[in-house]
């Protein structure tokens, strides 16, 4: 390679200040050294990249589009700088979590992560054969985000985030829909849609149990079946909200709890016997100090 990347940032520069006298005030050095060096680069790449026939040099038709190239060149060699600075500081090169709860209450936190490291890439799945606490547990998750559920493996620890309502509904043309309170026989006349990794594991789910199941390893899914009026279905509010404001979902009302939302617990899962590092601990406490909320019925919180 003919030219330098040092000749590559004076082009850039000079380009980007508007001329050759600013760029070399914008990079400390003087206006004959900045001129020198894009002369230099000119040599090398065997092309006029300014018009010097004005006072101001002004770029030439070559000059515009390999400033484009220059540009790509530098933005890679920063990112590769930005990179070797996390490793060099411990940070890992990507990190790994699984999520099944809605993501609007996370995106402040992935927002505020990708500031404090933007080169740590987060690769964020959803549990499809197996729940979270698994994935954890096995180490395919550094860090999980899951509805509670009893009796965690001993070498994971967890710190419960917050509460969210999780809600009965069924489409608008239903039979269960033209119900103005439900019983629990009426829920069991009617077939249900489940998610597989929660069917029989959710607090309370014991009375929702049905002679007719189907389950599905998403809750995308299943929000489809629900759509199609294929049963009944019990679902993250925040995940279906879209759909109850416009009328298409019914969200039933248990006679059982006339007044009374389902709340659920979000967890925060982490290997206790897994030395994190420097990002995954930085996000691990981050999440510590973040509340998952929604407002119920009355407009409270659901997570004071």
């Amino acid at each position: 390679m003919r030219f330098s990347l040092e000749q590559l940032q004076v082009f850039v520069a000079a380009v980007q200040a508007g001329s050759f006298s600013a760029a070399a005030r914008r990079l400390g050095r003087t206006q004959s050294t900045v001129s020198a060096a894009i002369a230099n680069l000119e040599t090398d790449l065997g092309v006029a990249l300014f018009d010097r026939s004005s006072r101001i040099p002004a770029l030439t038709a070559a000059g515009h589009k390999l400033q484009l190239r220059a540009e790509g060149i530098l933005e890679r060699c920063y990112a590769l700088e930005g990179s070797a600075d996390n490793l060099a500081q411990q940070a890992e090169p990507a990190l790994t979590l699984a999520i099944e709860v809605p993501y609007g209450s996370l995106i402040p936190v992935f927002k505020a992560f990708d500031q404090a490291f933007p080169f740590v890439d987060l690769l964020i799945r959803h549990p499809v054969h197996g729940d979270v606490s698994e994935m954890v547990h096995k180490g395919e998750a550094d860090l999980g985000i899951a509805f509670s559920q009893p009796g965690y493996p001993p070498v994971l620890a967890f710190q419960q985030l917050g509460k969210l309502i999780m809600a009965h509904v069924c489409h608008a043309t239903h039979p269960l829909a033209q119900l103005q309170t439900c019983t629990f026989a009426d829920l069991h006349a009617h077939r249900r849609l489940a998610f597989f990794a929660h069917a029989q594991k959710l607090p309370s789910s014991e009375y929702l149990r049905t002679a007719q199941l189907w389950q599905a390893e998403s809750y995308l899914a299943l929000v489809e079946m629900v759509r199609g009026g294929l049963g009944w279905a019990t679902l993250p509010r925040q995940l279906v909200q879209r759909e109850l404001d416009a009328g298409e979902l019914i969200e039933l009302q248990l006679q059982a709890y006339p007044h009374t939302d389902w709340l659920v617990g979000v967890d925060l899962l982490w290997h206790q016997q897994h030395r994190p590092g420097k990002a995954a601990l930085w996000l691990r406490d981050c999440l510590q100090r973040t509340k998952v909320f929604e407002l119920d019925r009355r407009g409270m919180p659901t997570t004071l």
